[in-house]
């Protein structure tokens, strides 16, 4: 199965349930006027799209319907597409163009850090990169052995210290390994805390200095895992680590569990962070990157 059908399949639900309710409503109006925009927008709520981002994907319906004259309410739907597409802005691969390239994990337990880990370092594997994995979530030792399982799938090497270890230790040490191995790419896993933000907070900036420091001018990403089937709540986990850290991508998991996966668009109209990954099943291979318009029209095709 191809990206585009993977996603299209992954999207299923999603579209189910969206997309039914939006062509419900635009079949059930003869023309276009305040009572349809109103509804939609109603809708576009109820599909786990924010308020907010609701708002604004109406007006700007509004502007182009008017612009270009349309009246028949059917042909809202392309404009619609091509407005979540705009929202979603420009496409924002992975960077690891440096050797070696660092990439941090972050995310609450239980979004599927340490699968999406695991299943990053596969992709980057079969590219031909040399991959180490740095558990620094030294938290749970079963952290630890989780991603060591996970690493040994992938065809990848992890650097690991002992249960309550100094996270920024490990990093060290990976670092160190990966210019005597000849690595391309460090991923480091860090502990899923939440609860106290000026904590999380220090310790990725001790991580962050320990990476300038050890692969000075290596390209860094710090990417937040979020699980796509938390809905509005993923939204507000991203609001609480963007505060405590610089995120440059979010890797959105179990998109294909959910019928929220409108929570994309939110993320990107709200946040401004660009959703980098998304991850489609439970299998290693089951990641790819996110494509607006592949998105968009894997939603939107009949």
């Amino acid at each position: 199965m191809g990206f585009f059908e993977k996603l299209k399949a992954g999207l299923k639900k999603t579209k189910d349930s969206m997309m039914s309710k939006i062509e419900r409503l635009l079949g059930s109006f003869t023309k276009i006027d305040e009572d349809l925009f109103e509804e939609l927008e109603e809708t576009l709520i109820m599909c786990d799209i924010g308020v907010n981002t609701s708002v604004r994907i109406c007006d700007m319906l509004r502007d182009r319907v008017k612009i270009k004259g349309i009246t028949d309410p059917l042909l809202i739907k392309d404009e619609l597409k091509d407005i979540i597409v705009e929202m979603l802005g420009e496409d924002q691969p992975l960077d690891v163009s440096t050797k070696p390239s660092v990439v941090l994990v972050i995310g609450v337990n239980g979004a599927g850090k340490t699968t999406t880990i695991g299943k990053l370092a596969f992709n980057l594997h079969r590219e031909g990169k040399i991959v180490l994995v740095a558990a620094a979530d030294t938290f749970r030792a079963a952290a630890i052995d989780q991603l060591e399982v996970w690493t040994n799938r992938a065809g990848c090497d992890i650097i690991k210290h002992n249960e309550g270890s100094d996270p920024a230790a490990v990093v060290f040490d990976a670092l160190n390994a990966a210019k005597a191995r000849g690595a391309d790419v460090v991923l480091c896993d860090t502990a899923g805390r939440l609860h106290n933000k000026k904590n999380l907070m220090n310790e990725l900036k001790k991580i962050s200095r320990i990476v300038h420091e050890q692969a000075e001018g290596c390209s860094l990403e710090v990417l937040l895992a979020l699980d796509a089937t938390t809905g509005q709540n993923a939204v507000s986990q991203a609001k609480l680590f963007n505060e405590a850290c610089d995120i440059t991508g979010i890797i959105l998991t179990k998109l294909d569990g959910t019928a929220k996966g409108g929570i994309v668009i939110t993320i990107a109209d709200e946040l401004g962070i660009p959703v980098k990954l998304v991850t489609l099943g439970e299998h290693i291979n089951d990641m790819q990157p996110f494509v607006a318009r592949d998105f968009a029209n894997a939603l939107f095709e009949e």
